[in-house]
């Protein structure tokens, strides 16, 4: 995917969850422990202007405030902090950035905000009884992200260990494939793109029928066991 595009999603999706902001703040997130929709806006855009800051500032220690509890002011602050967002990621992917992880650049941060979006705007929908489809292309990229960025970051953080066993994931939609740990796979997942990429950020049950199992499914669950994404 290139920068234009990430950014073109990832703002169709800070508008969306926007949208949501009008229905019930208290509805409870399912995926989100004990988070309610409030909480997940203020997740979203204070994760947002950390990231404008990792840009702006190089720096990985900011510590944006609360958002407002009032649903007016709660409106304003999370369309500020998309906003300014939105403003520091629209310039060239390949400028430098503090990031937890490489590449050091703006990149970096265009993809994971996207992707953080993408989540984030499902858990909203499915919260609200909701439902709409994700963008395969965009999917298979999530996925890539899990193993290439969000999996390595929890091992760096000593949140995971490093799989001693493999795992193979293939979408059945796009024809991507992805392997993660080291040697042979002893498990083979299938799925559509988006049911991998739900299943990896725990939105979808590994046992779910949309999920297809081959080779050692003990083995293979428990290197999902993870975690893999923060």
């Amino acid at each position: 995917m290139d920068s234009a595009a990430y950014l073109i999603h990832l703002r169709r999706d800070l508008a969306a969850f926007e949208e949501f902001l009008a229905a019930d703040l208290s509805v409870r997130i399912r995926h989100c422990g004990d988070w309610t929709l409030h909480d997940l806006a203020e997740h979203l855009g204070r994760s947002g202007r950390w990231a404008a800051v990792a840009v702006t500032e190089r720096r990985g220690d900011h510590r944006p405030g609360p958002a407002p509890r009032d649903r007016a002011g709660l409106v304003r602050w999370f369309d500020d902090e998309a906003g300014t967002l939105l403003r520091v990621l629209d310039q060239d992917p390949a400028t430098p950035a503090w990031t937890f992880r490489p590449p050091h650049t703006v990149g970096f941060w265009q993809r994971r905000r996207c992707h953080e979006a993408l989540v984030h705007r499902w858990d909203a929908e499915h919260a609200l009884g909701l439902a709409s489809a994700i963008d395969p292309a965009f999917a298979d990229d999530g996925v890539a992200e899990v193993f290439d960025t969000m999996a390595l970051y929890q091992v760096d953080r000593g949140h995971a260990r490093a799989p001693e066993r493999a795992i193979r994931l293939q979408a059945t939609d796009t024809g991507s494939a992805w392997t993660y740990g080291p040697g042979a796979p002893v498990a083979t997942i299938s799925g559509t793109a988006e049911h991998l990429l739900l299943m990896l950020w725990g939105r979808l049950s590994s046992g779910d029928q949309a999920i297809r199992w081959e080779g050692d499914r003990d083995a293979g669950e428990a290197v999902l066991e993870g975690p893999l994404v923060a």
